[in-house]
């Protein structure tokens, strides 16, 4: 154990600290103080995190834990939220040790941006430490990449006037006044980024002030996407809106930031860093960036504290059924949701189905618990509160609007059910035996008058006669109508498939051009040519038996690629013709072609654009 440690003060990376005590034990070769602060001379220190925290602690006699030095005194609390909750264990365990393979882990290697090759201070913080501690010190908020100005005083950082690549590895750089700048006059590089340089740097220093182990991605994963469903950017299948969420981020940053800082998107791109962030958990992406995105929300770090995670736009079930003539009314007895979109508001719809056969929906998503006794509006009452209602119909000293009021409904809706029941008994229990007799003689008349008329033929010149007497004397019917046999016979005809086949390719031609002529372009397939000439039975069933049909129909019929194609390359005439410039990105946005699907056209489509201009 070490005879004396300088302590680290508040904020202060345990670098700076350990490049103190270099001072203060008057050592003059640094092996000789990283043998007695790390129990080796092989130590290679590190500014952001470092390593060998067992050691280090030991020597320390246990005033400090190794995850209170982890929390407190390096940089990785900027980076801790943002990691899976096994990397965090992971970074644990590694800072105790040789820390190999720990930067890698974190992110800092391969997602690194805005990366800071000297050390920085705050002037106004360190004249303050002067006043206090009698000497500056490094504190790691300044250090955090991408963070330009004090958290605290709104300042631009200055860099420290010794660059590390000109140190030896292993020597300790300490802060010293006599090279340090506390002119308060300063250059305001970014004005129109100010406020939010602010913003972000308040956040930075939020996210090391909190427990390490507060968060993870998988905790921030769940609470985005529920900040992203207050924004209407969560569609009712539970995906990212990532168009609208692409123009409205973009649109709450100066033009030139995310450049600046290095964080510029790309719409096509399917793995840009926004798109990473709110589609895959998994994947490592900036704390800076997560911080853009924070901001974005409208959150700050302590706000993401109170989140909780998404639960879908009504809540985790089950749900009560609103039905006041059941017995389990508010009771929560409803297990699934069916939610679908509505086609106005694009706002989502849930509709709850009870077993007592009560269906009701609402709008969503809800903002409070107390929404889960919301209706929006009824769609089905179910058989036990049309029974309920039937029962208070019985009693003589209730009137239509008490009966509304036990049922949970309007005094109209009363009227209208039992109004409905009314007509039903009445129908149900009324046929006239005259009125039987009289279309039973009108449809035998009609008959023997037309004997050779097929049942579809009887039905169109009776079509009265036979409704009635289908809906209450059927089996009279049916036996009186000409036989399904006798029909079929007296219509089959042999089939003359060599002349049908030679019309269905005139006609199929003659669409063809119709299609292609259109304004809107539509994907030619079998299905379609067979619905507008009404052939589609026979396209389906009997296309052997038309050799040339077929042979037309697999020369113009198109293929998903295909069809996308020659809609993008309509688009690409349109812009030569308006002389407006091709852009790729622009095509497929207007032909609504998915990112994956451009990927296969795009080698047509640049060599048609090449043609065209090329040609022009």
């Amino acid at each position: 154990m070490l005879p004396f440690f300088t302590d680290p003060y508040p904020d202060e990376l345990i670098y700076s600290a350990i490049a103190r005590y270099h001072f203060y034990s008057g050592n003059i070769d640094y092996k000789d103080s990283l043998e007695e602060v790390f129990e080796s001379r092989s130590v290679i220190p590190s500014v952001e995190i470092g390593s060998h925290f067992y050691a280090l602690s030991q020597q320390m006699g246990n005033h400090y834990s190794i995850g209170n030095l982890l929390a407190k005194h390096t940089i990785y609390p900027f980076y801790a939220p943002f990691l899976a909750k096994h990397r965090q264990h992971e970074v644990m365990l590694d800072v105790q040790g040789d820390g190999k393979g720990l930067y890698t882990r974190i992110g800092m290697v391969a997602g690194g941006i805005c990366k800071k090759d000297v050390l920085y201070y705050c002037p106004q913080c360190a004249r303050a430490d002067i006043d206090k501690y009698g000497e500056p010190y490094i504190h790691r908020e300044h250090q955090l990449q991408g963070i330009d100005l004090c958290a605290h005083h709104y300042l631009q950082l200055r860099k420290y006037p010794v660059e590390f690549n000109e140190q030896s590895r292993i020597k300790f750089i300490r802060f010293e006044a006599k090279r340090m700048n506390f002119s308060a006059l300063q250059e305001v590089k970014s004005p129109y980024y100010f406020d939010t340089q602010v913003k972000l740097a308040k956040m930075a220093y939020q996210l090391l002030n909190i427990d390490i182990e507060a968060f993870s991605r998988e905790d921030v994963f769940k609470m985005y996407r529920l900040l992203l469903r207050e924004k209407n950017l969560i569609t009712t299948s539970n995906q990212v809106r990532q168009k609208g969420l692409f123009e409205a981020f973009q649109a709450k940053f100066s033009k030139g930031f995310l450049k600046k800082y290095e964080s510029e998107l790309n719409e096509e791109n399917e793995y840009n860093w926004l798109k990473v962030l709110t589609r895959n958990e998994k994947r490592h992406v900036h704390p800076l960036r997560h911080l853009f995105f924070l901001y974005f929300l409208g959150k700050d770090v302590e706000g993401l504290l109170h989140v909780k995670e998404d639960v879908g736009p009504f809540g985790k079930g089950p749900w009560p059924c609103l039905n006041k003539a059941a017995e389990h009314y508010k009771q929560l007895v409803i297990q699934p949701v069916d939610i679908t979109r509505d086609y106005k508001s694009s706002a989502p719809i849930g509709t709850f189905e009870c077993s007592c056969g009560f269906v009701y929906a609402r709008k969503g998503p809800d903002k409070s618990r107390e929404e889960i006794y919301r209706i929006g509006r009824v769609k089905a009452f179910g058989d036990t509160w049309k029974a309920k209602l039937q029962d208070l119909a019985s009693k003589e000293d209730l009137s239509i609007r008490a009966m509304a009021k036990m049922l949970g409904v309007d005094s109209k809706t009363v009227k209208k059910y039992l109004s409905k029941d009314g007509q039903k008994e009445k129908a149900e229990s009324k046929v006239s035996p005259q009125m039987l007799q009289q279309y039973r003689s009108k449809l035998l008349e009609g008959m023997q008058q037309f004997p050779n008329d097929s049942r579809t033929q009887i039905r169109e010149l009776f079509q009265k006669e036979y409704i009635y007497l289908y809906r209450h004397d059927r089996n009279w019917l049916l036996k009186q109508l000409p036989r399904r046999c006798e029909e079929a016979h007296a219509n089959n005809t042999i089939v003359d498939w060599s002349a049908r086949d030679a019309d269905y390719c005139a006609k199929i031609k003659q669409l063809h051009n119709e299609l292609m002529a259109l304004e809107k372009p539509v994907r030619i397939t079998n299905s379609l040519i067979g619905k507008r000439l009404g052939i589609l039975s026979n396209l389906e069933k009997h296309l052997n038996k038309l050799p040339k049909t077929k042979k037309l129909l697999g020369n113009i019929t198109e293929s998903v690629s295909q069809f996308q194609i020659r809609r993008c390359c309509k688009i690409i005439d349109c812009m030569i013709q308006e002389e407006e410039p091709v852009v790729l990105w622009k095509v497929q946005r207007i032909g609504a072609v998915k990112s994956y699907h451009l990927h296969e056209i795009k080698p047509h489509l640049e060599a048609y654009i090449d043609m065209k201009i090329g040609s022009g």
